[in-house]
Parts: C-alpha cells; sequence; structure tokens
C-alpha cells in the first residue's frame, strides 16, 4: 500500500458544522458489548480519501468506506461492494461499467446514487493532492454515471483497473458534503462501510460501532472496535503487556514478536506471509549525488540485508532482492543475480569508472516507528565502513518526513509499502513508473512503456516476461534499492475471536471479523 501521505487542512466552517450533524446521526452504540481494543502504530494521515494514501489511513477506509469492489480473503480478484455487479465492455479492456446495489444509504441517512460514484472517483483526480492516490487512477480518461450505473473510459487498456477501484483511491463518499475541488477537514466521515465511525481523535483513537444498514459483500457487521493509536512500538507493546489493547497488528518490537511463544494458552498468534516490504528510495535528481547511477550501483553492491533482517528484525523479515515480493506473480531475484554478495572492491570499482570521489557524503533520512531507528543505524554502519561513503543520518517526524522526500531534501531515504492490490502493477506503477508515489525523480521511458503493455493482459500471468525485464531494469538504474520483505503478526488476548483473519498480508483491514467469546 502504499508510501503513507499526508493531508493538507483546508479551513470551512460550513462543512465543519454539516460534519458535526452527520456524526450526530449515528447511533450511539450504548448497547452493552464491550468494544474490541485494537492497538496499531500506523498512522492515519486523512479522513478524506482524496487526501490519503497510507497503510493506516486505509486501513480505516476498509472499514467506514465502501468501494464498488473489493478482496475477498486471499483473492486476487476483486468482488462486488458496492456494486451489485461490474465488467468490462467488449474485449479492449477500455470501458468498465459497474451497477450499484440497490438501497444503500450513508451514515447520514443519504441514498447513494451514481452520481456519488463518478463525483467521489473524479474529485480524488481533481484535487490531485500531493499526497493522495490520484496516480492510482492514471489510465481512467473520464468516469460518468447514468441512474445507478456507472461507466468508465479509459486512455489505455488496463486489466488492473478493477483492482484500482476496490482500493481507497475508489472510497464513495456523499457528494452533497465533500467538497469537489478541497479536502474535506474535521474529524468526521460519512460513509457507507461496515462501521461508523462514532468518534476520532487524531493519532490518539477512533471509535467504530457497526453499521446497522450496511448492505455489500460481508455477511456481518462485527462487534464494536476502539481502534488506539500508538507513536512506538515499545508503547504498543506496554499496553500489550499491560492488557490495556485486545490484538496488535503492526508494528510490535521485532524483539518482542520473534519470542513469543505460539503455544501460550492466554493468546493467539497469527503469523501469514506478506506483500509489505520496504525500501531504500534514492534521489535520481541532478544536485544529489545520488543522481549519478554509478553511486546507486555502489551502494546496492555493498549493502548487507542479511545482517539487517537477522540483526535488527530479529529474521521477522526476510530479505529481498526484487523491486516485486515473493508470493507475487513474475518475482525475480535481479538484484542479487546483480549483486550476488556484499563487495567493497566491486563498489569501489564501479565509482572509480565513474569518475566519482570518494568517500561520498550523502543524507540517508527516516521516520521514527518500529525498528526503523536501528535499521538506519545498521545500513549507515555498513556503507561508512567501507571508507567509500560518508551518511548523514537524518530523523523526521512522518509529515515532515513526507514533506522532506516530496521536496528532495534527502539524498536517500527508507520506506515501506504495502500493497493497495494483489498484482505485480502495484510494486512496478506506482513505484518506479511515471510521476512515482516517492518522488524521487526517476523517469524511465522503457519501464513506462513496459508498464503499459502489462497492463494489456487480462490473464496477468502472460505479462511476467514484461514485469521480469523491468525488475532487471530497476536493478541496473537502482532508483531504489528492495531492503526486505514482512511476515505478518497479529496477536489477540484468549477471548477475541477471527484475529486470525483480520489481516491477510494485503492490507486490507477486517475489523469486522473481531468478536468476543
Amino acid at each position: 500500500m502504499r508510501s503513507i501521505r499526508l493531508r493538507i487542512l483546508v479551513t470551512c466552517v460550513v462543512l465543519a458544522i454539516i460534519g458535526v450533524g452527520g456524526w450526530q446521526l449515528l447511533p450511539s452504540g450504548d448497547d452493552g458489548e464491550q468494544p474490541i481494543r485494537v492497538g496499531t502504530t500506523d498512522i492515519v494521515s486523512s479522513l478524506d480519501p482524496a487526501g490519503a494514501y497510507d497503510a493506516g489511513s486505509w486501513a480505516l477506509f476498509n472499514n467506514i468506506y465502501q468501494s464498488l469492489l473489493t478482496f475477498k480473503p486471499s483473492s486476487t480478484v476483486p468482488t462486488g461492494d458496492a456494486a451489485q455487479r461490474c465488467g468490462f465492455e467488449g474485449s479492449g479492456l477500455v470501458t468498465y461499467s459497474c451497477k450499484l446495489r440497490s438501497g444503500i444509504t450513508f451514515s447520514n441517512g443519504d441514498k447513494m446514487t451514481g452520481h456519488d460514484v463518478a463525483f467521489s472517483i473524479n474529485r480524488v483526480t481533481h484535487i490531485h493532492d500531493g499526497q493522495g492516490p490520484w496516480s492510482l487512477l492514471s489510465t481512467m480518461k473520464s468516469v460518468e454515471a447514468h441512474g445507478q450505473t456507472v461507466t468508465f473510459h479509459l486512455k489505455t487498456p488496463d486489466a488492473t483497473f478493477p483492482s484500482k477501484l476496490a482500493t481507497g483511491a475508489g472510497a464513495i463518499v456523499d457528494s452533497k458534503y465533500y467538497p469537489a475541488d478541497k479536502l474535506r477537514p474535521g474529524d468526521t466521515a460519512i460513509g457507507s462501510g461496515p462501521y461508523l465511525l462514532k468518534a476520532y481523535k487524531k493519532g490518539v483513537s477512533a471509535t467504530l460501532v457497526p453499521n446497522p444498514k450496511y448492505k455489500g459483500s460481508i455477511g456481518k457487521t462485527g462487534s464494536p472496535v476502539d481502534v488506539e493509536y500508538f507513536k512506538t512500538s515499545e508503547q504498543l507493546n506496554t499496553a500489550w503487556q499491560k492488557k490495556k489493547v485486545d490484538v496488535t497488528h503492526r508494528q510490535m518490537p521485532p524483539s518482542v514478536v520473534a519470542k513469543v511463544d505460539a503455544s501460550s494458552s492466554d493468546m493467539h498468534v497469527t503469523e501469514t506471509a506478506s506483500a509489505e516490504i520496504r525500501n531504500m528510495v534514492f534521489n535520481t535528481r541532478k544536485g544529489s549525488p545520488m543522481g549519478t547511477k554509478a553511486v546507486r550501483q555502489a551502494v546496492a553492491a555493498v549493502i548487507d540485508r542479511d545482517k539487517i533482517t537477522a540483526g535488527v528484525y530479529d529474521s521477522t523479515v526476510e530479505p529481498l532482492y526484487s523491486v516485486i515480493p515473493q508470493g507475487i506473480t513474475a518475482h525475480s531475484t535481479a538484484f542479487f543475480d546483480t549483486y550476488p554478495k556484499p563487495s567493497k572492491a566491486k563498489a569501489k570499482a564501479l565509482l572509480k569508472s565513474a569518475g566519482v570521489h570518494t568517500p561520498v557524503h550523502f543524507s540517508l533520512a527516516y521516520s521514527p516507528g518500529g525498528a526503523t531507528a536501528q535499521e538506519t543505524a545498521e545500513i549507515s554502519r555498513q556503507l561508512d565502513a567501507t571508507g567509500l561513503f560518508k551518511v548523514k543520518v537524518v530523523s523526521k517526524e512522518w509529515t515532515a518526513f513526507q514533506k522532506g522526500y516530496a521536496a528532495g531534501d534527502y539524498d536517500a531515504y527508507t520506506i515501506g509499502w504495502l500493497p493497495d492490490y494483489p498484482d505485480p502493477d502495484d510494486f512496478v506503477a506506482p513505484l518506479v513508473g511515471a510521476d512515482n508515489t516517492f518522488q524521487n525523480g526517476y523517469d524511465n521511458k522503457k519501464i513506462d512503456g513496459l508498464i503499459t503493455d502489462t497492463q494489456k493482459y487480462s490473464q496477468r500471468a502472460q505479462a511476467s516476461g514484461d514485469f521480469k525485464t523491468i525488475e532487471q531494469t530497476v536493478a541496473d538504474d537502482v532508483p531504489l534499492l528492495p531492503l526486505w520483505q514482512k511476515k505478518d503478526y497479529v496477536l489477540s488476548t484468549e477471548n477475541v475471536t477471527g484475529s486470525q483473519y483480520l489481516s491477510d498480508g494485503t492490507g486490507i483491514w477486517r475489523l469486522w471479523e473481531l468478536g468476543r467469546i
């Protein structure tokens, strides 16, 4: 999913008042059922789908908004949620239509219409917020509504378009209460998902109650949930140890997770494969030392992933050698094939051949959270130890970090990516394609052409050859350096059921699966 994005608040008194009015229409939730307390270190950057492209925000969106389509657990093919049915018209993969389910209402009582759907998609691309998900809709030319039928016209064939509609970029909002040209301010949300947002305190908590009027793909809407947001993994672990939370997900300290006893009778432990990855991203713009390809290649030649995954993360993550992770179609080992083992000699030769004077001084930024400080220290140590580099470590709070890398303030930075949808396209187009979400200045027309070619295949395995060419091109150019792929862990107390279904490693948060014994 994606790199975490921020929102830009726009003060609007009228909409704030409307937002409060919408909140007052929510049920009280005081039915005697004790909320399940879920703890996480994820950050919610915005409650407006047009201004958020991050794991924390989209996890919340999964529950309070609906998209036309969604993903069932462990499925790679989207299914209808707000839509009764969807499909491409003809064989050209350029016209896609959906018909809404009847009787869907928003949390304020308004009926959802085809106009609301078209409006919601259009405002994402129109607002074009710097931290929004508009890039996922880059192949869309236009969208129109006729009654309850919504039709999308695409610029080029795109077999992945249905998957993109199933993400937070396709979240449907009430056109009466969300501005068409700017983000909606405030701490309320008007959606039609399985949960209603009863209360929200930014960076602290979100109170969710089941939506009694929900109509969609989910059979039941679950129990009340209180999501608590922690600034650090250590704080989350303390809350878990003191039994102040019932469920933890993203991110307990690696040292704690590595020692958890899965056979313990007082907790449930779920470990699943995940497509979450972490990259070291390079500023390829002129003026940065990383604007020189040989410098990026030299970094790739000396990084020892095993010392990061084992030494920093206690083997709760695995080394990654490709922009496309394991478990996703077309995964390769392009970086291992090009840089098979850490080699100071190879790095030195690359720099010398390019006429680069050493040591190369550059800044490496990160945002605190989890084990990122220890990770960055290890990367810095490895590079400095070669004598070929001199690293200046920069630590920035998340919002400042985002603004900094978007502005090109750092020569390199580390950042995680949680997939928006389970397809290799989601690890290529947003990360190394034109106008990539990492905003590192990388531009490769060969890759852009190949991305367009891969989107023409409705049978996704047929695009594997093109994806592997992209992976090798990325290993040669090194606009980013894949570091590791995460395992997904969910811990829950013994009296909570359904925690094994909360996450399948794809980024969807199924809070409605949680219950109490």
